[in-house]
């Protein structure tokens, strides 16, 4: 079987890695667009905190983060030692008891099922600060040692290696979809015509334009994401755990004395890559507020991203009627470091026609439009 993948993001590489790992001929097509979201991305995988209850983005989220570990020793099977993963743990922040009590409930409640979130502590705001330095001195935490961290950009850059050896082509250039007699039977790159069995639409927040030439209306908007990179000097912050406030910013480090804070959430900008005066103000004080202690770091690097989001949390993943031939997995949103990987094999296992092992009614990529 020959497999199209557009787009070559986490999704992306993901898909690729595992169709060619089982055999497949697979081409990835990639423009490289400016803001693709893995590029920018902080890379949290710790889904047990989220205060989310809808059951379906859970499942989705919660695979994602227990597959990681299956994904890293394949990945070091084929050579790749440079994933920039590693388990670190994640701190639950608040000064306020009552809401801690709430999250800790809920963790353990999680717990009962996904035995992978692992030891769960209330830790007072002096412990939490130990393990964080840089923290408000009045932020305790519930403390989860599941929780770990990865590097969007490493991670996808040894898929792509990855993949590579397991014999992928790659092409740059922006893809355009053949249709024949009710069939997507390739894609035209660069006046150059490809044919495949299927192809796998993992283009991020470009599916939209991807689509619109058929006729179809994918709910898919990109959101501007700016994310702050600061360099911690003479701080060995290898294990530091991952930072998760009552709020939609986070914080995490890397093994690099690097700080990562992010990041605002922005719609309406279209695909306008610009950091911008307010919104890298927004992130500093964000960061601040979490951690007074970044006041004396060095604004390392300063990024941009466009998440793809759908008309709700949930991802777009299946199948589109009249639209034979073609598989779609995009609209992440906000965890698609998370998810992603997990996605990826959904759709290559939706391409080999085989079982994925949960019902995907709930992703369906038109499900708006769906009869009940």
């Amino acid at each position: 079987m020959k497999v199209i993948v557009i787009g070559s993001g986490i999704v992306g590489s993901s898909t690729a890695y595992h169709l060619a790992r089982k055999g497949m001929e697979v081409v990835v097509v990639d423009k490289a667009h400016q803001g693709q979201a893995t590029a920018a991305g902080a890379g949290i995988v710790c889904p047990w905190i989220t205060s989310v209850e809808n059951p379906d983005w859970y499942t989705i989220a919660r695979n994602g983060a227990i597959y990681y570990p299956e994904l890293v020793s394949a990945l070091q099977e084929d050579g790749e030692e440079n994933l920039g993963y590693k388990t670190v743990g994640a701190m639950a922040v608040s000064s306020d008891d009552e809401m801690l009590d709430v999250m800790e409930k809920r963790i353990l409640e999680r717990k009962e099922g996904t035995p992978e979130i692992g030891v769960v502590t209330r830790l007072s705001a002096e412990v939490a600060k130990k393990l964080f330095p840089p923290l408000k001195d009045d932020l305790k935490a519930v403390h989860v040692t599941g929780g770990a961290r990865v590097d969007g950009r490493s991670l996808r850059d040894a898929m792509q290696r990855a993949a590579e050896k397991h014999g992928v082509v790659r092409h740059t250039g922006e893809a355009s979809l053949m249709f024949f007699d009710g069939k997507v039977a390739g894609v035209n790159v660069n006046g150059t015509e490809i044919y495949a069995d299927k192809v796998i639409a993992t283009a991020g927040a470009w599916t939209k334009q991807l689509l619109a030439p058929l006729g179809v209306d994918i709910p898919i908007e990109p959101q501007r994401g700016q994310i702050i990179h600061f360099k911690f000097p003479n701080e060995d912050t290898a294990e530091w755990p991952v930072i998760l406030p009552q709020s939609s910013y986070y914080m995490l480090a890397f093994d690099d004395s690097r700080v990562v804070v992010g990041a605002t959430r922005e719609s309406d900008t279209g695909f306008d890559y610009r950091l911008t005066a307010a919104g890298v103000k927004e992130v500093i004080d964000a960061g601040l507020e979490i951690a007074p202690g970044l006041a004396d770091c060095t604004v390392h690097e300063m990024r941009i991203g466009f998440r793809p989001m759908g008309p709700d949390i949930l991802p777009l993943l299946g199948i589109i009627p009249d639209l034979d031939g073609l598989i779609l997995a995009t609209g992440l949103g906000a965890s698609g470091i998370t998810m992603g990987p997990y996605v990826g094999v959904l759709a290559a296992e939706l391409a080999l026609e085989n079982d994925v092992g949960i019902d995907l009614t709930p992703y369906h990529p038109l499900r708006d439009t769906l009869e009940v």
